[in-house]
């Protein structure tokens, strides 16, 4: 392991699936495994002991599952940073996990770049949301910014967009959040590939972003879409 390594604690009970995530981080450049554990009361005491940058933390685990672990590394240690890595999506579940205090959110089937980009972003304080969960609770959110812009009155998108997008952009940034690519985008507004990803390009300059997952967690919270 490199001095300069992002050092990850890995909390996992399958035994297979915690040997593949922790082989895909060792083969990854700038990361290294510091620590495993089999259950949540196992990750809480070894997030104290080996004070590690990123969590990698499963929701199901036995003793105490990874929602309550994270409430209580969090309270322990407000700077720790954690990363669920799970295959639940349910909405109790992610809001639990945002809610306890998670730093991101990955789904189990995302790809070893994937992850391997999601533990960088989570390292540097970005929160990172696998683009599924951030239309769940983008379209929570959604719902609930009806509700306020209702009883308020207020066009609530335009009082948000300080960003400068243009109305065409804001379209773009919408199907961004709906995970459509750029060629996905041209066709659904009748415009070229060049001018889709031109777009893209100055969306993400203007949310100060570095990817399109980014974007879309921005626009959630935000309120810009």
């Amino acid at each position: 392991m490199a001095e300069n390594d992002i050092k990850v604690l890995l909390v996992e009970d399958h035994t297979m699936i915690r040997m593949g995530t922790a082989l895909v981080i060792e083969k990854a450049q700038g990361i290294s495994m510091v620590a495993e554990a089999e259950n949540g009361q196992q990750g809480v005491e070894m997030a104290q002991k080996y004070n590690p940058d990123v969590i990698l933390m499963d929701i199901g685990l036995p003793v105490i599952d990874g929602i309550e672990a994270t409430r209580q590394i969090k309270e322990a240690d407000s700077n720790a940073k954690i990363l669920i890595f799970t295959s639940r999506d349910n909405d109790d579940d992610v809001f639990a996990a945002l809610a306890a205090g998670a730093d991101g959110y990955i789904m189990k089937g995302a790809t070893p770049e994937q992850l391997t980009s999601a533990i960088v972003a989570v390292n540097e304080g970005t929160a990172w949301l696998d683009p599924a969960i951030a239309r769940l609770v983008l379209s929570s959110v959604q719902q609930q910014k009806g509700a306020d812009t209702q009883s308020s009155g207020i066009n609530y998108k335009t009082a948000k967009n300080t960003f400068g997008l243009t109305d065409r952009e804001m379209e773009v940034l919408a199907l961004i959040v709906d995970g459509l690519t750029n060629p996905e985008i041209a066709e659904k507004l009748f415009i070229s590939r060049a001018t889709a990803k031109a777009h893209v390009h100055s969306i993400l300059q203007k949310l100060y972003v570095d990817d399109r997952t980014q974007a879309a967690v921005t626009a959630m919270r935000e309120g810009l879409v």
